[in-house]
């Protein structure tokens, strides 16, 4: 913010959710066999917005969102890890990703580091502000809307 009062330019800050899209999915990990995720019962809250929603929260921050101002941009609707991983090899007609319990992925790899890095962040974002202040309207409010999408 200090360079937003040092240049006079106004700053508006997005914290975004994972982005999907028919074109961003992890399909060819998928087929591959390349995936692996935590077991139901230990799977962090994500966050999601599809991208074309996205890009309409970009348009509107710049456009009405309020110098300083901190936007969550996300559906509104958290679900797991798991839950998202498993309901994209059900939309592509693919296997479900072999489950590991966290004991297990923080003990013998069973996750990469990345990953376990990012499940150990388990958040779930609020996008009233995004909505009311920004006026966003999403296009895909929930994962289901825009998951299965075809390009």
């Amino acid at each position: 913010m200090t360079w937003s009062a040092q240049t006079g330019v106004p700053v508006v800050r997005l914290r975004v959710g994972g982005i999907y899209a028919p074109d961003r999915l992890p399909e060819e990990r998928l087929r591959a066999g390349r995936i692996r995720v935590l077991c139901p019962e230990d799977a962090p809250w994500s966050n999601r917005i599809h991208a074309d929603d996205l890009a309409a929260c970009c348009i509107a921050a710049a456009e009405r969102g309020r110098n300083g101002g901190l936007y969550n941009a996300s559906d509104g609707h958290p679900t797991t890890m798991t839950d998202y991983f498993y309901r994209v090899a059900d939309c592509l007609g693919l296997p479900t990703p072999p489950c590991v319990r966290m004991e297990e992925a923080e003990a013998e790899g069973g996750l990469s580091p990345e990953m376990l890095s990012f499940v150990r962040e388990s958040r779930r974002l609020d996008n009233r502000r995004m909505r009311e202040e920004l006026g966003v309207q999403l296009r895909y409010p929930e994962l289901e809307a825009g998951l299965c999408e075809k390009t």
